[in-house]
């Protein structure tokens, strides 16, 4: 099910980004220049999203003698889930935080911050890598990326189009149309951002269960969750907001309305769902 609402998802928010061209640009016309866009945005996604997303970081390779612990722990769930091994890389932050990127499973990496390995006990740090590797495993890395890119085209064309509304006056098959053509630039953006809250916090809770399955402790994980949810609103791990649904918790600034539209889940209902699969387990 979580599969068949992702790609649902990935449908409707490169169908809205369609429409808006076919507003704003005018017609067939701009019909096919949004296709056009979503394919080429889809083609940069594949080739370069992981180290675009790597760079907003800072994010640095580590080889197996530079962090042997970190290293050893990752390949050791690798070999444990049948993955090949990813790139290792280290943020140099003391923000708890971690996330991974890649277009498949060959071509991945996962990075955590120098936060995280301080603050987390060894079988937590296990769980937040087991779910890293989840998310490679379940290819989110890819989706996530172009679920980014989609969206910041729209943001894109509709920052272009008010402009262009603004000292243009709109274009000639538009300009009968004023309100449908502000609503959609009002609109759009905001309902591309929900579409991808929505991937966002689908895909976390796969990756939460996925994890516990593949290190068979959920409890570890509902735990480093509840300590990296506490760092957060103290440190929050400031970057691109583009990348933010790639981290493993939120960046976080505490404020309602910055929860309200939050690219994750809850904390707390994250940690329930793992307590219930713990008990699925256990009985």
């Amino acid at each position: 099910m979580n599969i068949v609402k992702t790609v649902a998802l990935l449908g409707i928010l490169s169908g809205l980004l369609v429409a808006v061209s076919y507003w704003l640009i005018g017609g067939p016309t701009g019909a096919t220049i949004g296709l056009v866009l979503a394919a080429v945005m889809n083609l940069g996604s594949w080739f370069f999203s992981d180290k675009i997303a790597l760079a907003a970081y800072n994010a640095r390779p580590v080889s197996q003698a530079e962090a042997p612990a970190l290293y050893n722990m990752v390949e050791k769930l690798c070999d444990r889930a049948r993955l090949p091994m990813p790139a290792v890389y280290i943020i140099p932050t003391a923000a708890a935080n971690a996330f991974a990127t890649g277009r498949d499973p060959h071509h991945a990496a996962v990075a955590v911050t120098e936060g995280i390995m301080r603050i987390l006990p060894e079988d937590e740090l296990e769980g937040v890598i087991a779910h890293e590797l989840s998310h490679i495993k379940n290819r989110d890395t890819f989706t996530q990326a172009v679920a980014a890119t989609i969206a910041g085209g729209i943001s894109w064309l509709t920052q272009i189009a008010s402009y262009f509304m603004w000292f243009s006056g709109g274009s000639r098959e538009n300009r009968s149309n004023p309100i449908v053509m502000l609503l959609t630039i009002v609109l759009a953006p905001v309902a591309a951002s929900i579409v991808q809250m929505a991937i966002s916090r689908t895909r976390e809770f796969a990756a939460d269960a996925g994890a516990g399955d593949l290190t068979g402790n959920p409890r570890a994980l509902a735990q480093a969750l509840q300590r990296l949810d506490q760092n957060a609103r103290q440190m929050p791990l400031n970057a691109n907001p583009a990348f933010e649904p790639l981290l493993i918790m939120n960046g976080f600034s505490g404020k309602f309305m910055a929860n309200l539209f939050s690219t994750h889940p809850s904390t707390e209902a994250r940690i329930e769902k793992l307590l219930q699969l713990e008990q699925k387990l256990l009985g």
